[in-house]
């Protein structure tokens, strides 16, 4: 399978993909684990805290059913540690040559973040067709996403900025829209609590989410 094949296996394994910020590796394992449970098993797992890394690996290693990801890729030193970590996919706010070089030496897909029509255009010339859209909520939202779906028909999209229960049918319904992401779902007060009933309750309601037929 190749990379862009993958991805869409990714995007396609759920509704909504989990963004979160975690550090403690035990909270890692169990709130990945209510994760799936819920329905939810493709998880991005943010590179914003010191042991995120760590995480990333107890997952991989721990948890059946998950499809763990890393968030917050910069830089080919990011996707080195991340690619060794055992994570299978990797996330990133834009776009840059650098990083973009990067990506194609590296054996996990990457899902680069967008915001522009030009940004698309670059990525689609270097292969990529599945892209995070990022702000999505400041970048133009659901509107933004289907004026882009004629003239560039061949991308699919994951929103993530601003996305949340209330909004996330907006972008689902969309057929350019195959999954959102979230931080909604693993809330931080929930995984400092050890709330794992209530973040496997918050991932099934999101799983129920519909997409465009």
């Amino acid at each position: 399978m190749d990379k862009q094949a993958f991805l869409n296996h990714v995007m396609t394994a759920a509704p909504v993909v989990p963004v979160v910020i975690v550090n403690d590796v035990a909270q890692a394992v169990s709130m990945s684990r209510a994760l799936v449970a819920g329905g939810l098993p493709a998880i991005e797992i943010t590179l914003r805290t010191p042991n995120a890394i760590d995480c990333i690996k107890a997952v991989a290693d721990e948890v059946e059913g998950a499809i763990p990801g890393a968030g917050t890729v910069l830089s080919a030193e990011h996707m080195a540690a991340v690619e060794k970590a055992g994570a299978k996919f990797m996330v990133s706010p834009g776009t840059a040559p650098k990083l973009i070089d990067a990506a194609l030496d590296c054996s996990v897909p990457l899902l680069p973040g967008t915001a522009t029509a030009s940004e698309m255009m670059a990525l689609g010339e270097k292969g990529f067709t599945h892209v995070k859209f990022f702000p999505a909520e400041a970048a133009g939202g659901a509107d933004y996403l289907k004026s882009i779906a004629s003239p560039l028909p061949q991308f699919r999209f994951c929103p993530t900025g601003g996305v949340s229960m209330k909004n996330a049918g907006s972008y689902l319904s969309l057929p350019n829209v195959l999954c959102v992401g979230g931080s909604w779902v693993a809330p931080a007060n929930l995984v400092e609590e050890g709330d794992w009933a209530g973040i496997e309750a918050l991932a099934a309601e999101a799983s129920r989410l519909t997409r465009a037929a």
